[in-house]
């Protein structure tokens, strides 16, 4: 089994230039370098689509009324 894949794109060529200079100075690969970023990326993206379903849970009244009896089944538990 593969652990990585060929992928080719463009980039702009500032942005190229830019990655260029960053694994010069940093003395690593280029695409290790956009593995890193991507990877980073990626994960701010699932904790922005993990914190946006706690704000629409937030909003359910449903869910709020859930929260309530099972903090009130806590209290009784520490009781």
């Amino acid at each position: 089994m593969k652990n990585s894949i060929t992928y080719t794109s463009t980039l702009p060529a500032e942005v190229a230039e830019t990655l260029a200079e960053y694994s010069r100075k940093l003395r690593l690969p280029k695409n290790k370098i956009i593995e890193d970023a991507l990877t980073s990326y990626l994960e701010n993206l699932k904790r922005e689509e993990y914190a946006r379903s706690f704000r629409r849970a937030a909003q359910d009244e449903e869910m709020q009324e859930l929260a309530e009896q099972g903090l009130a089944d806590y209290l009784k538990m520490t009781e």
